[in-house]
């Protein structure tokens, strides 16, 4: 075989070589989608401004947001139907929940804690009385109050002369669950027409 059927060979064979192969796909130019947005937006004509609402600020409030919750009235577990009836004449309010010393009622009636804060529900009837007392807990509390002081008078101004707050109070107080203890104030803090209240704090209570 000569040098040119040669060549002509493998010219022809190189060719359908080439034919064999497939093509290869021309690569996509690569788009961004900011370029995308600007692309889809580009006929858009943004709106002229017409009769613009400028809204009122909003006035902040006194309460901080973080006490509001706690300072909702709750008066479900503050029942006037509970067994303690009655109070003896000359009885005082004494309470304390069990598994806390006796020696914290005797330092309670002894005036040992600091009064952190004070309710005066003179003036005040059963409804309204059980809601000021709620709101002052819930309060007291908040304010990581120890040892406050609700004056709840001696009944002298009531119909029957009987000291009906004082037998509310406890009945209300013994139900709630941040009150450790209470008792009769002693004649420097309000005698017979007041009671201290010892609540709940972070400290282990002994």
């Amino acid at each position: 075989m000569d040098k040119t059927a040669l060549l002509q060979l493998k010219q022809l064979k190189k060719k359908l070589k080439q034919k064999a192969q497939p093509a290869l796909p021309k690569s996509k130019p690569i788009v961004d989608e900011r370029s995308l947005l600007k692309l889809a937006m580009k006929d858009v004509q943004p709106l002229k401004a017409r009769n613009q609402y400028v809204h009122p600020s909003l006035e902040l409030s006194p309460w901080p947001r973080q006490g509001a919750a706690q300072m909702v009235t709750v008066t479900d577990d503050m029942s006037d139907f509970w067994p303690w009836d009655e109070l003896e004449q000359g009885e005082q309010l004494l309470f304390v929940k069990a598994g806390l010393r006796l020696d914290t009622l005797r330092k309670l009636k002894r005036g040992d804690w600091q009064i952190d804060a004070e309710l005066d529900l003179h003036g005040e009837n059963t409804d309204t009385a059980r809601i000021k007392v709620a709101q002052f807990l819930a309060l007291s509390v908040q304010k990581n109050c120890r040892c406050i002081r609700i004056i709840h008078g001696k009944g002298l101004s009531s119909k029957e002369g009987l000291p009906i707050l004082k037998l509310k109070l406890k009945n209300w107080l013994a139900q709630r669950d941040e009150v450790l203890a209470f008792a009769q104030a002693n004649p420097f803090q309000g005698s017979a027409g007041a009671v201290l209240v010892l609540l709940k704090s972070g400290k282990k209570d002994k």
